[in-house]
């Protein structure tokens, strides 16, 4: 293997979404380092953060039927049991949630938590609170998927804007197949995901862990002993 092949495999690639930020950045910091070279260097720092911030990493998911992933990368804020967004049609019954909240530094990129179809998405437009609070999830701009599995069981991904972010962005459309993992969309600038999950889920997840996109198991629609395969993507 070659020393530039070697190099690439070590970098993390960089999401498309992000090469106009990151392009505008740049062109912001050689203006900076031209009117003043310490700004010059601030704009750097930033143009540094905002490559980071569009990382698109790898990720090994469990092959395994009815197993849950983690759809963000951050901290688990919530493990509730809350009645889900009217849009989804799911019922007034409150259903298992799990919440992840994702800073300026976590990958933004949201992947399926389960392999199925995508039978609605649906799109509301909202307010701008911090995401990490609990009416977040009623108030805010969100994106919704009802996903269905291989069995007929229906588990919810909202994607919510936080404090700052100001766009949330839709890779997937309806009747699109998805694997476990699969990317679905991002969401820029610190954000948020619910999942709602089936009545009878087992929740893996705990409040305070810190969840992978696509690695960590935050749920078992069906309790058993199988040890998961595991894929690339």
């Amino acid at each position: 293997m070659s020393v530039a092949a070697s190099i690439r495999q070590q970098l993390t690639p960089i999401h498309r979404e992000g090469y106009p930020f990151i392009g505008g950045f740049a062109v912001a910091t050689l203006v900076l380092f031209w009117l003043w070279p310490p700004l010059g260097w601030l704009g750097l720092i930033a143009t540094l953060w905002c490559v980071y911030f569009f990382r698109d990493p790898l990720r090994v998911t469990p092959i395994l039927e009815g197993i849950v992933v983690a759809p963000a990368d951050g901290r688990v804020c919530q493990v509730v049991s809350m009645v889900p967004p009217r849009e989804l049609e799911l019922g007034e019954r409150p259903l298992r949630r799990v919440s992840i909240f994702m800073n300026v530094f976590d990958c933004h990129i949201n992947r399926s938590p389960v392999a199925g179809r995508i039978e609605r998405i649906v799109y509301r437009a909202g307010k701008f609170i911090s995401a990490d609070l609990d009416k977040a999830s009623e108030d805010n701009e969100r994106n919704a998927f009802l996903i269905v599995t291989g069995n007929g069981q229906r588990v919810a991904v909202v994607q919510i804007a936080g404090l700052i972010a100001r766009r949330i962005v839709c890779f997937a459309r309806e009747g699109d197949s998805l694997g476990a993992g699969q990317r679905i969309g991002m969401i820029r600038f610190g954000s948020r995901v619910d999942v709602y999950l089936p009545e009878g889920t087992r929740v893996l997840a705990g409040e305070g862990q810190i969840a992978i996109a696509g690695e960590t198991l935050i749920a078992d629609l069906a309790a058993r002993e199988t040890e998961p395969a595991f894929q690339r993507g």
